[in-house]
């Protein structure tokens, strides 16, 4: 780690997966887009005998993980269709002789007799599987091909160790992906979603051309994806923005290949600061600098805008992800999907999965609390950099309007949409309003002070709270739950929140990163080699806050491996003393700088509110009496004593578990069979809580 890849430590969970396939596990892995996934097989690759083979869908990814591998010193290839028949047999063979450490594949190259010959004569130590929801037809990218995978490893005259990765798979996936492939619950690791360095929005009502042109002029240095849902929209985007002098390149399936390569070439080697692309771009993009992913339109499903919106700050830098809006999108996506050639249960379940995506465009929650409960993150707190967090919240008290609104819906006696139901509260002399006699209705008319288009996005916004049922059909139609009914009866308020977006703070010394950014761009050039793969962009960061003046300081730096101190070290160094010269800034006063620098953000660094939680409670403080000091409820106070003891702090488990409780508690943990919590807690009294079940199996865990 620290001598290849220039880091002298794991992100989380990387380790626990590292050691798993080491010790000859098969390994599931769940993590982020940008969470390090490579690094967790290719390790292993390093440290075990054999080839490792890399299994993957995204050709264009296989590419560039292979050009960084070599430029790391380890021996890497692909075999992909974008090779000749001559320089596959080439590579095979190379393969045969033991010359690869590691082989990247697409699924399809298996279903080739002769391939599949040459690969049982080599050992392999470790198949790794990327992408692995590609293997559940439950999944948002099913691909066949992948199916066979299971059946091919068990043919294999020596069984190798197999890893599988993904970032977007749902509690229904996983489980899929697990009896496939064979993977045992202890050997299945699932590091979170959330990406704290991405902060998502959701705008509503924008121009798209008007604001695409305005975020690259305020933001000329910040390379990112527009991403539009047809061709025709990338085409028209890219003409807009290109006529008004940006550098854009634009991709999809229409344009010929050698184009396409052009197009993400220029992307790759920051030749141009966007790309206009359909979701056809970017799967295989490994480019770590991306700074924001705008879709221009919505996409059908969360898990698909999850793994597309993820193309941003792998490098672990702030980046945004903006997803743009209007209700045409649904009407758009239900025609596709009523158009597509899926069978009939299968449509059903793309609009199921429209819902949620419809859902998540309209929620006042925490956008990454949105991610993390849809792909079965356990709850926890509001990230604190999503658009509905750091929104300049006024709430408005709306349950008149609410009450306007739920009362409409069931006098049209739940049969109709939301765009019928606007109108009717409008008071819209529309031909089918009249036609149905829904003009006579008491609630005709109650919200006519506002715009259709107000009404609509209010009951949008209901609907996302729970407050409506949006139904699957082909038209959908509203219906009450039984949170509106407490509403309708004065049991309940309705709060709407005001949003106003705020500014993000600017990075510290910009003229040295700009100048070592230069310095890459070169050396990128001469290379022919994208610059994130010389240096990312946290590195550079780190460098300019850092300024190290010689070698061993520089080796220090997050990203600085020794390969690549040796390659480009001088350049570099060269590059920040001339700067400091430049600046007239001595290097004692640069060390004194960043020292006085790194202890003003230590003092000022806040304490995690998990940790206040735990050090309350090591006090020998209640949870009752951190409840009240903190205004917390009890479940996010269990949220963080459970946080802090994954992170290595100690906790005294009996004082959460009542005396009498823990040998009923562990009597139903065996007879549940598992540790699931539900399971184990319908088997217990009602008195027995959730908290003292989770600290028992905390407790057996240590044993």
């Amino acid at each position: 780690m620290r001598k290849i890849y220039g880091f002298s430590s794991f992100r989380p969970g990387q380790e626990a997966i590292v050691n798993s396939i080491l010790t000859g596990h098969n390994t599931l892995a769940i993590m982020p887009t940008g969470g390090g996934k490579s690094v967790c097989y290719q390790i292993p690759s390093l440290m075990m005998d054999g080839l490792a083979l890399v299994i993957s869908p995204l050709i264009s990814l296989m590419k560039d993980q292979v050009d960084n591998l070599n430029q790391l010193g380890i021996s890497a290839a692909y075999i992909n269709s974008t090779l000749s028949h001559e320089e596959m047999e080439n590579r095979l063979a190379d393969a045969s002789r033991g010359v690869y450490q590691l082989l990247y594949i697409a699924p399809e190259r298996l279903e080739s007799e002769r391939f599949r010959q040459v690969l049982r004569q080599v050992p392999l130590s470790l198949v790794t599987i990327d992408e692995a929801h590609c293997i559940s037809q439950w999944g948002h990218d099913f691909r066949p091909s992948y199916r066979s995978l299971a059946q091919w490893i068990g043919n294999l005259p020596q069984q190798p160790v197999i890893a599988a990765f993904t970032a977007t798979a749902t509690q229904e996936v996983r489980e899929d992906i697990a009896r496939l492939l064979s993977f045992a619950p202890d050997h299945i690791y699932i590091t979170g979603v959330k990406r704290e360095n991405l902060s998502f929005s959701v705008l509503h009502g924008e121009n798209v051309r008007d604001f695409a042109l305005n975020y690259l002029r305020e933001h000329p240095d910040r390379p990112g994806i527009f991403y539009c849902a047809t061709r025709k929209e990338v085409d028209q985007l890219h003409h807009f923005l290109v006529g008004r002098g940006f550098s854009a390149g634009k991709y999809h399936a229409g344009i010929p290949e050698e184009e396409r390569r052009h197009a993400q070439e220029d992307f790759s080697f920051d030749r141009v600061q966007a790309i206009i692309a359909t979701n056809a771009f970017g799967m295989g993009i490994d480019k770590s600098n991306v700074r924001f992913v705008i879709h221009c339109q919505m996409p059908r499903t969360l898990e698909s805008y999850y793994q597309e919106a993820g193309r941003a700050g792998r490098d672990g830098e702030e980046s945004e992800c903006i997803l743009l809006f209007s209700p045409s999108d649904i009407h758009t996506q239900k025609f596709l999907i009523e158009q597509s050639q899926l069978p009939a249960d299968r449509k059903a379940r793309e609009q199921q999965k429209l819902q949620v995506m419809y859902r998540y465009a309209h929620t006042q929650s925490c956008l990454q609390e949105t991610f993390a409960r849809y792909f079965g993150d356990e709850p926890g707190e509001p990230c604190g950099t999503c658009g509905n967090c750091t929104a300049e919240e006024e709430r408005t008290d709306i349950t008149v309007e609410a009450q306007k609104i739920f009362s409409c819906v069931k006098r049209m006696r739940e049969r109709f949409g939301v765009s019928l139901t606007a109108k009717v509260l409008k008071g819209s002399n529309s031909k089918r309003v009249k036609e149905m006699g829904f003009h006579t209705l008491p609630t005709y008319g109650l919200l006519k002070e506002y715009t259709e288009k107000e009404i609509t996005h209010r009951v949008h916004v209901l609907a996302a709270e729970g407050y409506l049922r949006v139904s699957d059909d082909e038209y959908p139609v509203l219906t009450l739950t039984p949170t509106a009914v407490d509403v309708l009866q004065g049991k309940r308020q309705v709060f709407l929140r005001v949003k106003k977006r705020k500014a993000k703070a600017t990075p510290i010394r910009e003229g040295l990163f700009e100048n070592l950014r230069q310095l890459r761009k070169e050396l990128s050039e001469a290379e022919q080699l994208p610059p994130y793969m010389i240096f990312q962009d946290s590195t550079l960061t780190e460098l300019a806050r850092i300024c190290p003046l010689d070698r061993e300081a520089m080796l220090a730096v997050r990203g600085v491996g020794e390969q690549k101190l040796t390659k480009y070290g001088d350049r570099f160094l060269e590059a920040i003393r001339h700067y400091i010269e430049e600046k007239g800034i001595t290097p004692d006063t640069t060390i004194q700088e960043t020292a006085a620098t790194a202890a003003k953000e230590e003092a000022e660094k806040k304490e995690p509110s998990h940790l206040t939680t735990w050090r309350l409670w090591q006090e020998g403080r209640s949870l009752e009496e951190i409840e009240r000091e903190r205004n917390l409820s009890p479940a996010t106070l269990d949220n963080h004593l459970f946080r802090a003891y994954e992170e290595g702090y100690s906790v005294d488990w009996n004082r959460l578990i009542p005396e009498e409780q823990e040998s009923l508690i562990l009597q139903a943990i065996e007879d549940a069979g598992g540790t699931k919590l539900r399971p184990i807690k319908e088997i217990l009294p009602a008195d027995v809580s959730y908290t003292a079940i989770k600290a028992v199996l905390a407790k057996q865990a240590e044993k």
